[in-house]
């Protein structure tokens, strides 16, 4: 009897590691897209509350951030290029890429509506 529950027990462990192991290979089969390989799908709609070019950062009221999973809000953005932000003014309806680095919401491209 000691030998079956020691089969059964070393069985499962041998389980236990493989199969999170076999689950995890099928989850990350799917290659990492990158926002050049899906540019509208990324992009995000909103208009300008408020703009500081000389600092780089903007207020917008924007729709779903699908690529943050962030809901509709207004929130602070800085523009990863201050460059970015010439041209446009407070009230602008725009389509722009967001990304999170270090913790920080910056604003990577921006595409006033017309």
């Amino acid at each position: 009897m000691n030998r079956i529950h020691r089969l059964l027990a070393i069985s499962a462990l041998a389980l236990g590691v493989t199969w999170p192991v076999s689950g995890f290979a099928q989850a990350n089969a799917e290659p990492a897209r990158t926002v050049e390989a899906q540019p509208a799908a990324s992009l995000s709609e909103g208009e300008i509350r408020r703009l500081d070019p000389e600092s780089g950062k903007l207020t917008i009221r924007h729709g779903e951030i699908r690529n943050l999973d962030m809901p509709p809000m207004t929130m602070v953005f800085i523009a990863k290029d201050k460059a970015l932000l010439s041209g446009l003014k407070v009230g602008d309806r725009i389509r722009f890429v967001a990304s999170n680095e270090g913790g920080k919401y910056l604003v990577t491209e921006i595409q006033p509506v017309k």
